[in-house]
C-alpha cells in the first residue's frame, strides 16, 4: 500500500480533507505529538499538509493505520482510490 499511497501522493494531496485526519492519525500514534505539531501549525494549505503527512509514512504497518484514519474521519473515497490505484 505504501508504493501507491507515494506514487498517487500528488493527486491525494488534492483530495484529502487533512484537519480531522491528524487527529486520528495521533490517536493511532501514525504521527508523534512533535511530527502532528509541525504539520498543523504551521501555515500551510491542505494540500501541503497532507503533504507533510504523506512524507511521514514510511512503512506498511502506517499506512494500515492511516487507511484506518481516512475510514474514521469518513474518506472511504480516498480509500477506494488508493485501492483502486487512482482509477488505473
Amino acid at each position: 500500500m505504501l508504493a501507491s499511497i507515494v506514487k498517487l501522493k500528488s493527486r491525494l494531496s488534492d483530495l484529502i480533507e487533512p484537519f480531522e485526519l491528524l487527529d486520528e492519525l495521533l490517536a493511532l500514534e501514525v504521527l508523534t505529538r512533535r511530527e502532528y505539531n509541525k504539520v498543523r501549525t504551521v501555515d500551510k494549505t491542505a494540500e501541503e499538509r497532507n503533504d507533510a503527512v504523506m512524507s511521514l509514512l514510511i512503512s506498511e504497518d502506517q499506512c494500515g493505520q492511516f487507511l484506518e484514519a481516512l475510514k474514521r474521519t469518513g474518506q472511504q473515497h480516498i480509500i477506494n482510490f488508493i485501492a483502486e490505484n487512482g482509477g488505473q
